[in-house]
């Protein structure tokens, strides 16, 4: 436990950023092919290393930083793979995760010391994807006489397929993913941003109560041809089923910071505020509370671009631009630290942009610490991730053991 009374903790997800190794891979599939030998970071490293990943960028992966606070020891760790890179000065680790998914969720929830209890439920890859009483209720909330899609989709793809169709129409388009999830797209100015954020909370209670993780609401503007989605994505996430490190800190007085996508993941629980953005933006809000954030509290941030723009669009190229430029950000954060704060950078599944198919990867993730030291922390679980932030916070933690 720490003797530092004034010390914080900055936890920081890099959405997707996987190391590979997971024990139970072969249960988790992209199409029919299993994840079996799935690495985000290592393969991302091997084909910017063989000149395979030079869109927009060339030669070797370059995040000094990362590397610094052992990156490439934590993939040694999950695989055996060995990149080459110098000794790192920081604290790392290898973390297996124990929830039956690989979706944001179950990810996020397991670091914060909460695995899921339950399997989520999935919609089947056949249209309908929705049971006729989901559709109906969608309907019935949003005023319309149908809905469009009603399948699996790509998230960009599905509103130049059905955005026209939806400005003449009116209905909403309802899509899903091999993901625990119902998403709605809608134009923000058409159909009105307000409406789709209430169609989307007023259907949520009945999707939760089928064990369905989350109801995304996706706001697009724009016209035929050239839709783009907005920053006023909202996720109505059903709740965790004990507290987390949210609570666990926020009930002993502490403030919680959340950045990005954090306030929706948890539902507000344990949240004092919530800052959201691009991830540049994100950077500036973490930035920000690098100088602000009080004595004693939580910093709890994700930054969802690796996913979203790069691993699930397979994007080798994209993702190694988007790697880097996070490793310089940081680069320049850490100096600003105060002497008792912590930093740990960790992900919460993989999404392989060199691997088949649009899904997650089931991945071990690294645990990369600032403010802990030079050590080889070994294999650890998820729910540890909790147990040392609450520790170094001065804490007792109500899951997991600490690695500090």
């Amino acid at each position: 436990m720490s003797d530092h009374p004034k010390a914080r903790a900055f936890l920081i997800v890099i959405d997707s950023v996987g190391i590979g190794g997971a024990p139970d891979a072969d249960q988790f599939f992209n199409n029919d092919t299993p994840d079996t030998g799935a690495n985000t970071l290592g393969h991302i490293a091997q084909a910017c290393a063989a000149g395979q990943a030079e869109d927009g960028r060339s030669g070797p992966l370059n995040i000094p930083t990362l590397a610094a606070l052992g990156a490439a020891e934590a993939i040694k760790l999950a695989t055996g793979l060995d990149l080459g890179w110098p000794a790192p000065t920081g604290a790392f680790a290898a973390a297996t995760e124990v929830s039956p998914g690989k979706d944001t969720p179950s990810g996020h929830w397991e670091l914060a010391g909460v695995p899921v209890p339950w399997d989520w439920t999935t919609f089947p890859k056949a249209t309908p994807a929705f049971p006729d009483a989901v559709t109906a209720h969608i309907c019935a909330v949003a005023g319309t006489k149908g809905i469009l899609c009603n399948a699996h989709a790509s998230g960009t793809e599905v509103i130049d397929t059905y955005g026209a169709e939806h400005l003449r129409t009116g209905w909403p388009i309802c899509y899903t993913s091999v993901d625990s999830v119902l998403q709605i797209a809608a134009h923000e100015e058409v159909f009105g941003l307000d409406r789709l954020l209430h169609l989307c909370e007023t259907i949520a209670p009945m999707l939760h109560d089928m064990r369905v993780g989350r109801v995304i609401a996706r706001p697009f503007v724009g016209q035929a041809g050239a839709f783009q989605r907005t920053l006023n994505r909202h996720d109505y996430a059903i709740e965790t089923p004990a507290p987390t490190l949210c609570d666990w800190a926020h009930d002993a007085g502490r403030s919680v910071q959340a950045i990005g996508k954090i306030g929706d993941i948890f539902s507000m629980r344990g949240i004092d505020e919530v800052r959201k953005g691009d991830d540049a933006t994100l950077m500036r809000h973490l930035s920000d509370l690098i100088d602000t954030a009080p004595d004693g509290g939580l910093v709890f941030a994700n930054f969802v671009e690796f996913d979203s723009l790069y691993g699930h669009r397979r994007d080798v190229s994209g993702y190694a631009r988007h790697l880097e430029w996070f490793d310089v950000q940081l680069g320049a954060l850490l100096p600003r630290l105060k002497p008792d704060d912590l930093l740990i950078v960790t992900a919460d599944h993989g999404n392989d942009p060199s691997w088949t198919g649009g899904d997650h990867t089931r991945e071990r993730v690294p645990v990369l610490c600032h403010g802990a030291g030079h050590r080889n922390l070994g294999h650890v679980a998820f729910v540890d991730v909790a147990a040392s932030v609450a520790t170094h916070l001065g804490l007792t933690p109500q899951t997991g053991k600490s690695f500090l």
